[in-house]
Parts: C-alpha cells; sequence; structure tokens
C-alpha cells in the first residue's frame, strides 16, 4: 500500500468514529423556523426540486467529497454513485489525487451515466502539478464541474503535509480560465469566510462550498494520525478553529451576493438543508452520514437520501411553503433567544 492509500484508509476509518465528528456543532441549530400553523398546503403539493449547473436535481442535496484512492474507496464510491443516479442527485468525488498518480481506476462515470458528477483535486497538488493535472482530473472521469478543496489547517498538522500555500489563489484563477467545465472551490471543515469569498470571486470563482465546522474534524484527524506528541501538542488549540456552518453562510452571502454557495459541515438531517437554503445556499453538500451506509450498500445510501428528502420536504411543509423559493422568505428566528426574524 502507498502512503496515499495508507493516509486514506486511515481518513476513511478515523471519520466513521463520533469522537472525531465536531462537538460544538454547525450552529444551524441556532436557527429556528416561525412554525406555520396553518400550511395552507398538502405535503403531495410541495415541491423540493430544483437546479444545480443549469440541469435539474431532484432535491437542492448532493453527496459531498469523502474519498478515494484507497482500497476500499471503489466499492464505496460506486455505492454513493449509483445511488445518486437513483436519486437524481449530484456527486462529489472525493481526492483524484491518489488515482492519477498511482493508475488506479476511476470508473465513477459508469455509475452515474446521467448524472452530476464533480471531480475533485487539492489547491496545493494544482500548485504543484499545473493545470494539466485538472484537465486530468476532469477527463478522467468526464466530470461536470472540478472541485479544488483548500485545507490549510489539515496540511499543517499531517507530518506529510503541504506547508507552502504561495501562488495557491494565481494557480485558481488561471484554472478557472482554462477548464471547460465549472470550478467549485471548497473547504474541508474550518469554512470560508466573507475575505476569502471575495478573494475567489475576483479570480473568477461564481462557486463555493463554504464547509464550515460542525461535521467531520480534519484537525482532529489528523491529530490521531499524528505520532509525534510534540505536533499534537501545537495542533490542539485549532481543533475547533474556524467558523462554523451558519457563521459561514450568513457572512458570505451578506457580502457576496452574487456569490453561489454550497452549504456544507454538519448537515445531518433535511431540517438542516432547510436551514441552510434560507441562510443563503443554493444547494447542500452532504458527507459522512453516507459514508456507513455506502459501506454497505447502494439501497443503504439511496434509503439514507430519502429520508433527508422527505425530512426537507416536511419543513417546507411546517413553514408553508410550496417550493425552494418560498422557502427562501420564510421567517427564520436568529437565534434561540430572540423572535426577531432574520
Amino acid at each position: 500500500m502507498s502512503g496515499i492509500s495508507e493516509r486514506k484508509n486511515d481518513h476513511i476509518n478515523l471519520a466513521l468514529q463520533p469522537q472525531n465528528q465536531s462537538g460544538d456543532g454547525s450552529g444551524l441549530d441556532d436557527y429556528q423556523f416561525e412554525p406555520s400553523p396553518l400550511p395552507e398546503l398538502a405535503l403531495e403539493d410541495v415541491d423540493s426540486s430544483s437546479l444545480f449547473l443549469n440541469r435539474s436535481i431532484a432535491a437542492p442535496l448532493m453527496i459531498g467529497a469523502m474519498t478515494g484512492g484507497c482500497d476500499n474507496a471503489e466499492i464505496i464510491n460506486r455505492h454513493l454513485c449509483e445511488a445518486a443516479e437513483h436519486c437524481q442527485i449530484p456527486m462529489a468525488l472525493g481526492s483524484q489525487r491518489a488515482a492519477l498518480e498511482l493508475g488506479l481506476p476511476q470508473s465513477a462515470r459508469q455509475w452515474i451515466p446521467n448524472g452530476i458528477l464533480l471531480g475533485n483535486l487539492g489547491a496545493t497538488q494544482l500548485k504543484q502539478q499545473g493545470v494539466d493535472l485538472a484537465i486530468r482530473a476532469v477527463e478522467s472521469v468526464e466530470a461536470d464541474a472540478l472541485v479544488i478543496h483548500l485545507n490549510p489547517l489539515q496540511e499543517l498538522i499531517q507530518p506529510e503535509g503541504d506547508r507552502d500555500w504561495n501562488t495557491v489563489l494565481e494557480v485558481i484563477q488561471h484554472c478557472a480560465e482554462t477548464l471547460p467545465v465549472p470550478l467549485i472551490v471548497k473547504e474541508v471543515g474550518c469554512g470560508i469566510g466573507p475575505r476569502g469569498a471575495q478573494q475567489l470571486a475576483a479570480a473568477g470563482i461564481a462557486w463555493i462550498e463554504v464547509a464550515g465546522r460542525g461535521g467531520t474534524n480534519w484537525a482532529a484527524i489528523e491529530i490521531a494520525r499524528n505520532s509525534c506528541q510534540t505536533r499534537q501538542q501545537i495542533a490542539q488549540p485549532f481543533v475547533n478553529w474556524g467558523f462554523n456552518t451558519a457563521q459561514a453562510l450568513v457572512a458570505v452571502a451578506g457580502n457576496c451576493p452574487s456569490m453561489q454557495l454550497i452549504g456544507s459541515g454538519g448537515v445531518r438531517n433535511g431540517l438542516d438543508i432547510a436551514r441552510c437554503i434560507r441562510l443563503g445556499a443554493q444547494i447542500i453538500a452532504i458527507a459522512q452520514p453516507f459514508l456507513q451506509p455506502a459501506t454497505v450498500s447502494t439501497q443503504a445510501v439511496v434509503d439514507q437520501i430519502e429520508i433527508f428528502q422527505e425530512q426537507l420536504r416536511w419543513t417546507l411543509f411546517l413553514t408553508g411553503s410550496a417550493n425552494l423559493q418560498q422557502l427562501k422568505l420564510a421567517n427564520i428566528l436568529a437565534a434561540k433567544h430572540t423572535l426577531d426574524p432574520l
């Protein structure tokens, strides 16, 4: 097993452990919808369909980036892709770096022949190997868009991590200008705030995934992987570094209203999906809750997706919203201690 593959296996195993989920939450629970005791519609009339990259999808939900380049990534991604195809939602691959460097199979497109499939590379890998790597990533899976992930804290904690982040923004801009498909930039759990969003907008990026604190804690995972006690001690104060998901969405939506937002980070049910939509997201990415089902079967993933979709429909119904456009206008309380709507 290569070093990359071993690291990816570690990531899967550790991501399944509850102690590696952010204990202080996504902040989404701080926002409560005003209930509508008179919805004035039937549940069967609720429409939760949406658009993403100018294509119709069944709900504003995508399977978020998880894994690639390890022993069981192929079967996990097959179950995820097949479920996304069945449920008519997008699927984001985990990092393709290992597959491209090690010559591993990339069969995702055959499992999601008609759906939206997103490729994925790390920003520092893009910096080191150039736009040609991005083109290879897109072509290898016939991706509809490419996700570039930003993970400076995770890289600092990794013994083998990249610590030179000079010119990364410049490379992202060059990639956005060159690729034949849209570029999406995401964090991995520390959040993208308004300044970062403004930098990316100036570089020509139209879509960002805020990926706030609240879900899988990659700082905690890398601390668990790092055997150096000194490095663990250095990293410990940064376990809860960054914006939570609610903070990131509100800040970016308020300061960069033209930016298209993907909400992610600790989204754990359909009510959370609705909260993210109301706070400014166009679509929501969920990863960790699908990981365990994906180790079992395609149907297990489908079952979880359908639970989230029905929870979202219930939220629309209970706020008197017939569709997502009406949900975006629903009253929501800005915090538990106030009745002032956002």
